[in-house]
Parts: structure tokens; sequence; C-alpha cells
């Protein structure tokens, strides 16, 4: 067996192509060709029926293998990692109980999938993931948020990050969207020395911050936070907040998912370290009010009906 993610085997982080099952099944009629095809495809079959779930029993002739082993390829696909990992194990085991035969070793099996841009890369034990993104870590701590508000925040966080384990990628998104909404109502009522923060909701807030900082390193960062909530919201793009056109309806892909949630976990802890920042010049300013911090923890954040 390989090492990976064990989250993977219940819950797939991303299917094999058919052309690549195709060149791994053209691999397996050339190892069978080195003896009894039948009882070679048997031997193969075995693992990837285990694969998909299922269970192997013999078949009545060698075209029969060849056929039932597809379909079990065909199901096992499903599961990239455990795709690869049903090839590698039964090439292990058929070439510890024929020596003297060939398959093909780990470094041809990695140009297969490298060739087609699969994803993953055998490196014994270890299964490695090519494409796989760590979270982006969000301070638990904020020095302008008091205690409610910040453990809102982190219990979202959570949240998304459970369903994004749990192979559940527009829930996932869904949670960390509505809390990057959330986070931006701290601005409500802020004074940042050009004028006080108006806007009620992300996008209006967000403009009001931009309109305050021209050419500053806020403003482009506002600019490409509003570029992804745009995104996400629109039935043609992201199709996360504001549903998804039945014409191109898909769902969202593993990879997609975790790309969503750490921009905009990497765009949270941006604003609320901006919001400690601002909040301070504030103070020490012209004694303009600081933003409505304990309003964002008693509310929860935003209306859901409310258009952006």
């Amino acid at each position: 067996m390989l090492n990976f993610d064990t989250s993977w085997r219940f819950n797939s982080p991303g299917e094999i192509p058919a052309h690549v099952s195709g060149a791994f099944s053209s691999l397996i009629g050339k190892i069978a060709a080195q003896g009894d095809r039948q009882t070679m495809l048997e031997h193969f079959k075995a693992y990837f029926a285990n694969a998909a779930g299922l269970t192997s029993t013999w078949s009545s002739s060698a075209s029969w293998a060849e056929t039932d082993l597809g379909n079990y390829m065909q199901g096992a696909c499903e599961n990239a990692p455990l795709f690869i990992e049903a090839f590698y194990d039964a090439c292990i085991a058929f070439r510890e109980g024929n020596p003297q035969l060939g398959v093909p070793d780990v470094a041809f099996m990695n140009r297969i999938l490298a060739d087609n841009e699969v994803g993953y890369e055998i490196q014994p034990p270890d299964l490695i993931c090519l494409t796989a993104h760590e979270k982006i870590v969000v301070p638990e701590r904020h020095a302008s948020l008091d205690e409610q508000a910040q453990e809102l925040i982190q219990r979202s966080l959570t949240q998304s990050e459970q369903l994004l384990s749990e192979g559940r990628g527009r829930p996932a998104v869904q949670e960390i969207l509505w809390l990057l909404e959330t986070v931006s109502t701290a601005f409500r009522g802020l004074d940042v020395g050009a004028g006080t923060v108006e806007g009620k909701y992300f996008n209006k807030i967000a403009d009001d911050l931009r309109r305050h900082h021209k050419g500053q390193v806020l403003e482009q960062v506002l600019a490409w936070m509003t570029t992804l909530h745009g995104y996400l919201s629109s039935p043609t793009g992201g199709r996360i907040r504001h549903g998804s056109d039945l014409k191109t309806a898909s769902d969202i892909q593993p990879n997609e998912a975790r790309l969503f949630c750490n921009l905009t976990r990497s765009y949270i802890s941006f604003l609320t370290t901006e919001h400690a920042r601002l909040s301070k010049s504030s103070m020490t300013g012209t004694g303009g009010r600081s933003g409505g911090i304990a309003g964002l923890a008693q509310s929860g954040g935003l209306d859901d009906d409310i258009p952006f």
C-alpha cells in the first residue's frame, strides 16, 4: 500500500482520465504477454476490484478476464489515488512472485502520470499530490477584535477546513466566502483619515476603502478581493453564491476548492491586520470612531438575501 491522506480513500480528490486508464491497461496487456494471460489478468483484476470497492471472481476465459478487468479499472478511475495504488501494488506483488518477468518500474509509472498531468507522483512508500495546497494560516488572535468576534472567525475557518477534508468543496468555499463578507463589516464606521467607511455590505465597504486608499497596497488588494468575490458569486463563474447556470453546471474540483479557500483565507488575514492598523491610527488621530467589531460578533455578518 502507498501512504497518502487517509481521507482520500473515502472522499475522492479527483478522477483518473479515461485515456490514462487506457495507458495503464495497455501496460497490463504487455505484462500479461509474458506468460499465462488469464492468470496474469486475474492478478491485476483483484487489485483494481479492491480499488473500486468490489470483489473479484475468476472469469470463465481470458477474454472475459480482460473485459472484467476493464470494468474494474473503470470503477477505480473515480478515485485517482486508489487507482494508482492498485497498479503499483499489483506490480510490486507480481514482481515478487515472478522475479524472472518484467514489470514497469516506478520511474515509468511516474512518466505516464507526469506526461498526462495527472497531478500525482509515486515516491515509495508515499503517493504525493503535486497540486495539493496547504491551508493558509490565519492568525488566531487579532488585537482589534473582541473575543466573540475572534471566536466567530476561528469557528468559521475550522468549519471550512472540515468541509474540505470531507471532500465537500462547494460548501467549504461558501463558508469561507461568507466569512470574508462578515469580516469586512468590521470596517463599518471606521475613520480612516481620508474619510469614514460608510458602506454596509462587502462591495460597498470595499469601494469605500479603495476610494480612501488610492495608490496604496490596500487599494490593489481590495481590487483582487472583489474580483474573486465577483467570480465566485457569478452563476457562470465560480457558481458559489448566486447559484449555477444549469446549462454549464459542473461541480467544483478539490484543487479548485483549496485554491479558492486559500486565497480567501489570505485576504481575511490581510483584512484583519489592516483593521488593526487602521483602528490604531484612528484611535491616535483626531478621535474618529473605530470599526463596528462588536456588531460583527453580534450579527454574525451579512444578510444572505442582500445582492452583491
